[in-house]
């Protein structure tokens, strides 16, 4: 679907019928595979062959659905995992082991600093910080002889820092080593990573992509543009032979295009499981078939939402890149034209105490540990996802005590905009 525009890809891709088959993606919901011997299925096994055993692996629900979103992304290959968390977490632990070293932007969700600074480094994984604004010259004193790979979110969730893919896409490569970057706020409907430098791209796909809040989910794409091989002596997990599969050696066998999806569905899906169920996929692709319709809507309601709040007396002040007074307001006109999404994060007086009557007076918005969907929900990152981040940690991230994340969904913005304001009148 190359060669078609983003609203047919997202309605089309991945799946196409043949003569009298289900013209939509069928749910597999079967665990196992039957095959006539077990020559067949050792074929398998031994990654000699395409096909399905087990659904801890792979499912054709999930490839039909992962297939859609590397097209929507402009990748080579992809794949469906059980949320955003095990897509970020396989994408990282893919290329790295024990004793590598991760740069990442400071500003990304809580739950992947979590994840980055304290999970993974028990694992032996280190990681140095940066801040998305640091200069060229910041970024690449931040590498070390180990780093393995470079991190970033596109929009920063809930900071809303707009990352400059272009500068961290040449310090990486700049070291031997991929970017990875986060396009859940954005989508690919409103910016591709790959085409400004990106090698892998992930996602919740509980988002924006799902839409409704009714499935979890992650994805990873591939763009199939990074050479393993020229950095062989880095990536030993991709560029010399696994013994638990005979010896293959993936980037060999794979290419650039497939080496790093086959390793991380026959290594990282088989020995870690966090696979996605057809069920979830099945509902995901619901959602993508209108993902290009809702984004504008929610860049609409967004930036109407901004534009009141940047004005109110009761905020400090208010983070949307649509905002011409916004930090990012440049970076988004580069690398988000059409928009960047509806979350809009903004700082009231008085701190979390002011945050908490705030959210205790809305009647539209709900408060949720989610975001990104159909309905407006509204948080505050300090007191919910963020709580595990010391105040330090806090202020590196771009998140004060005070600020409150609202995603606005598909309402009417007059309404979404009268809800806010009575809640404001209560502080």
């Amino acid at each position: 679907m190359s060669d078609y525009r983003m609203s047919t890809k997202c309605v089309q891709s991945g799946y196409t019928p043949g003569n009298g088959e289900p013209r939509q993606i069928p749910i597999i919901q079967s665990t196992t595979f039957k095959y006539d011997t077990g020559e067949d299925m050792g074929k398998l096994f031994d990654l000699e062959a395409s096909g399905y055993f087990y659904t801890r692996l792979q499912n054709p629900t999930n490839d039909y659905v992962a297939a859609k979103i590397a097209d929507l992304e402009g990748g080579t290959a992809a794949m469906l995992t059980s949320s955003g968390q095990a897509a970020n977490f396989f994408a990282l632990f893919n290329i790295c082991e024990a004793g590598s070293h991760i740069v990442s932007s400071s500003s990304i969700y809580g739950g992947t600093f979590n994840l980055i600074s304290v999970t993974m480094k028990k694992m032996g994984i280190d990681v140095t910080f940066v801040s998305p604004d640091c200069t060229a010259e910041e970024l690449n004193a931040a590498f070390l002889d180990n780093t393995r790979a470079v991190f970033g979110e596109t929009i920063a969730n809930p900071a809303l820092t707009v990352l400059d893919i272009e500068k961290f896409a040449q310090a990486a490569h700049a070291h031997g080593v991929p970017l990875i970057v986060d396009n859940t706020f954005a989508t690919p409907v409103n910016c591709r990573p790959i085409e400004w430098g990106a090698d892998i791209v992930t996602h919740s796909t509980t988002k924006y992509m799902d839409g409704h809040g009714a499935a979890v989910g992650g994805a990873i794409v591939d763009s199939g543009k990074f050479d393993w091989m020229a950095e062989k002596d880095k990536f030993p997990g991709l560029c010399t032979p696994d013994e638990s599969y005979h010896g293959i050696t993936y980037a060999e066998r794979f290419g650039n295009e497939g080496a790093f999806i086959t390793k991380a569905t026959a290594q990282m899906m088989r020995d870690l499981g966090c696979i996605q169920s057809p069920q979830n996929a099945f509902l995901l692709n619901l959602g993508l078939e209108s993902l290009h319709v809702r984004m504008p809507r929610h860049v609409e309601n967004g930036q109407a939402v901004a534009e009141f709040l940047k004005d109110h007396p009761k905020v400090v002040s208010v983070s949307y890149s649509g905002l011409p007074s916004d930090r990012y307001y440049e970076a988004a006109q580069k690398y988000l034209p059409k928009g960047g999404c509806g979350v809009v994060s903004f700082e009231i007086q008085g701190g979390r105490e002011a945050a908490e009557v705030f959210m205790k007076n809305l009647k539209l918005a709900a408060i949720e540990t989610h975001v990104a969907d159909a309905r407006t929900c509204c948080l505050n990152p300090a007191s919910t996802t963020h709580r595990q981040m010391t105040e330090e940690q806090l202020a590196q991230a771009g998140i004060p005590a005070g600020l409150i994340r609202i995603s606005c969904g598909l309402e009417d913005k007059e309404d979404l905009i009268a809800d806010l304001a009575q809640a404001l009148e209560a502080v």
